[in-house]
């Protein structure tokens, strides 16, 4: 309703602009439809930024703050230009001509400037606050190995990130030397990893960011380093499932999210004397044990197993060693077969 009374309020301002203009005297009298065709104008003029104004429904308030700071700065400055150019011997053509050229320079840089880093900057006025800040609480940066795994893909998707997801362009031009190397599971590797950026673009679940500004900071660093002072530069979190990586981050005070851990933390929880169903599918390092697999692939070692390899059993846990590299459960095989396979 408000927007209906200002764009009503907009075209009758249009049409009292033409009445003022007919009334001054300064349009010619001849041909006789001048008027109304002033008039007229006005009102298409009117009826025509409304309509692209209704065209435009997504307005990027961080890029409209940009345009309109960028020439208010664009016109002080060109103002202090023309105080500067005042005593100057020089005529007044051509310092209006100096000025307006002076101007428009300055206006494009001002608005260039801040239209590309207008998330780097933090601006406030009353009631109105530009902060450094995206979709979501803090964006989470990716780094090579957790797009080549490919598992981020399907964790964004269950809309439990909300965050914006950034990907350097460092990391896009990592993952193209690997797809373009002579090795063949590294190409393939490198392909993969495009494949899932490729899907992560394209999902409507995702809000994906292609980081391509070089920092300062940048120069001379490798990329598992500048992955980090980005991710400190964007206040945001590193997503990685690099080992090495992550213990730098966390000495960085960079907050690290680690699919693999991720992944650990959601597997089911066995307590010493639950019972579970394993098959066992090769005999152990140690004298009688037998190996098996739970459906997410947790490694279960079960103390008279060997001679049940092939055979699904009922296990008795004992139990449970948690490591970096992933959950082992140690058990005991029941006397029960559940069948041979």
């Amino acid at each position: 309703m408000g927007l209906l009374v200002l764009r009503f309020v907009f075209i009758i301002m249009a049409v009292g602009l033409g009445i003022f203009f007919i009334n001054s005297g300064d349009l010619p009298e001849d041909p006789e439809w001048m008027a109304w065709g002033v008039l007229g104008g006005m009102v298409l003029l009117a009826l025509g930024i409304i309509a692209m104004d209704i065209a435009v429904r997504r307005k990027q308030l961080d890029t409209i703050s940009a345009v309109y700071f960028g020439v208010i700065v664009g016109l002080l400055l060109t103002y202090a230009v023309r105080l500067a150019l005042m005593p100057l011997p020089m005529s007044d053509v051509l310092r209006d001509s100096v000025q307006l050229v002076l101007g428009v320079v300055l206006c494009y840089t001002c608005i260039s400037l801040l239209m590309q880093t207008r998330h780097d900057f933090r601006f406030i006025i009353p009631y109105v606050e530009f902060a450094k800040e995206v979709k979501g609480s803090r964006p989470c940066v990716l780094d090579t190995s957790v797009v080549i795994d490919g598992r981020i893909a399907d964790v964004v998707e269950t809309d439990v990130i909300d965050s914006q997801l950034v990907m350097p362009k460092f990391v896009i031009a990592e993952l193209q030397a690997i797809a373009d190397s002579s090795d063949r599971l590294r190409r393939s590797r490198g392909r993969r990893g495009l494949d899932i950026l490729d899907r992560l673009q394209n999902s409507p679940h995702v809000d994906l960011k292609i980081h391509d500004r070089d920092l300062p900071e940048f120069a001379g660093q490798a990329v598992d380093m500048k992955l980090v002072l980005l991710a400190r530069h964007l206040e945001g979190k590193l997503v990685t499932n690099d080992y090495n990586l992550n213990k730098v981050a966390k000495l960085h005070g960079v907050t690290v999210v680690n699919l693999n851990d991720l992944s650990n933390s959601l597997k089911p929880v066995f307590l010493p004397g639950e019972q579970i169903e394993v098959r066992i599918v090769k005999p152990g390092e140690e004298a009688g044990q037998g190996v098996g697999y739970l459906d997410d692939g947790t490694m279960v070692v079960v103390e008279g197993g060997k001679e049940q390899v092939g055979n699904t059993v009922d296990v008795a846990v004992t139990s449970v060693l948690q490591t970096s590299a992933g959950r082992m459960i140690f058990g005991r095989a029941g006397n029960g077969r559940r069948g041979e396979q």
